[in-house]
């Protein structure tokens, strides 16, 4: 049998529409970002990062470090929502 994917937890769907939302603050296309997380030395395409946005892919431990080093936020912004800043 294969393994079952990992659902997206209320943490995950916070740091989604956290993501979304900083990014279209900052006037970043989702390729922008992308683009941005891969200098940052951890490799994502623009689908990748669609899909953690609509919550259909997990953002691991390294992907929302990633994330947040581009958008210039801590961590935890992503994980308690844009009001944490």
């Amino acid at each position: 049998m294969p393994p079952r994917p990992l659902e997206v937890g209320p943490a995950g769907m916070q740091a989604a529409r956290t993501i979304e939302i900083l990014r279209t603050e900052r006037g970043l296309s989702q390729r922008q970002l992308a683009d941005r997380v891969t200098a940052f030395g951890r490799p994502m395409s623009n689908t990748m990062l669609s899909r953690i946005e609509r919550a259909q892919r997990r953002c691991d431990a390294d992907d929302l470090v990633a994330i947040a080093d581009a958008l210039l936020v801590s961590p935890l912004v992503l994980l308690q929502g844009p009001t944490a800043t």
